[in-house]
């Protein structure tokens, strides 16, 4: 069934008028027409069962009918990302929303590669990735800003994951005992961190330093492996 991320509230009744875009997607992509279900979510009501209500000439109404699923939480995990390549920044959003992430935050480091970034086309990748995956929330994707000024306003509280290409303990080691509650996971740009911002990560109490491996992997593919090793450690992929 098709599922449809909506910013209303949602309740017994609730009218939703989706964006014009999901509109034609509901109409001209899947026809669906007046009294079709799908199911719509806002990531704070659950997951509720809807009917396609009306066709307007611009956009269509939507009538939530019944809930579906209630909202859960997610593990509190964000990824850090220094910025790379438009088309690899946007694999990692798209992979980040599936593997569970709740937030995407986006830096600027020594050796970032400059490349235009669409906040707008992100956070569409990241509701597509919503709908198609099952989740009740949609990640938040955050404006980059430069390393160090990320790093000063740092909550203590949340740890970090610090993804070092040089060398570190490996993932399930570092994490074997580690607590649940907020974390982080950085992941450096092309080129890796520089010697200073290296040197400043380690030593940071909050921060671990891992090793993803004994080959260099490329900032997607280190993204993807780092989320899912967080996953299966202490994450919701974790059954202990």
């Amino acid at each position: 069934m098709i599922r449809l991320y909506v910013t209303a509230d949602l309740g017994p009744g609730a009218a939703v008028a989706p964006t014009l875009d999901q509109s034609r997607y509901l109409t001209q992509v899947m026809r669906l027409k007046v009294g079709d279900e799908l199911l719509v979510f806002n990531g704070r009501d659950g997951e509720w069962r809807a009917s396609v209500a009306e066709v307007l000439k611009k956009g269509v109404i939507l009538r939530a009918e019944a809930p579906a699923r209630p909202q859960t939480p997610i593990p509190d995990l964000e990824l850090v990302q220094a910025l790379v390549k438009k088309a690899r920044v946007e694999t990692i959003v798209e992979k980040a929303a599936e593997l569970g992430a709740r937030r995407v935050r986006l830096v600027t480091t020594r050796r970032t590669q400059l490349d235009h970034i669409r906040l707008d086309r992100l956070d569409a990748i990241a509701e597509e990735a919503a709908e198609q995956t099952g989740r009740l929330d949609v990640p938040e994707i955050v404006a980059p800003q430069k390393l160090d000024a990320m790093l000063d306003g740092w909550d203590p509280a949340r740890r970090l994951m610090f993804c070092d290409e040089t060398g570190g303990e490996p993932v399930m080691t570092a994490l074997r005992d580690a607590p649940q509650g907020p974390w982080a996971i950085l992941i450096g740009p092309e080129g890796g961190f520089a010697p200073e911002e290296r040197e400043q990560l380690r030593a940071l109490p909050f921060a671990v330093a891992v090793s993803l491996g004994p080959r260099v992997l490329r900032a997607d593919t280190a993204a993807i492996a780092a989320l899912t090793l967080w996953q299966a450690a202490i994450g919701d992929w974790n059954p202990g």
